[in-house]
């Protein structure tokens, strides 16, 4: 698995400004959380969501691509780091 958090540089406040995604092998969302402006939260994976957020149908582009347009910054982040934000606002575990 990989984690990725993005920020998004924008002043929208229906969309995220953050971005929190577990992606398999091949990039497609596993779990992902969304944070909003207003300190809104929220989350999907496979078997539940909440809120607006759904995973992506697509794969993940590269970080190098994702921090190719200047209004996201991308990075890679720890299994812990990840699981730390997942824990934090994901009420309901398996």
């Amino acid at each position: 698995m990989t984690y990725i958090k993005v920020h998004w540089i924008h002043k929208n406040e229906n969309e995220p400004i953050e971005l929190y995604s577990e992606l398999d092998e091949e990039r497609y969302e596993v779990k992902k959380v969304e944070i909003f402006m207003n300190n809104t939260v929220s989350y999907a994976e496979e078997n539940q969501s909440y809120g607006e957020t759904r995973l992506g149908k697509c794969p993940v582009p590269s970080l190098e691509d994702i921090n190719s347009d200047p209004e996201f910054k991308a990075k890679s982040i720890t299994k812990e780091e990840f699981f730390a934000i997942w824990n934090k606002y994901v009420p309901f575990q398996k």
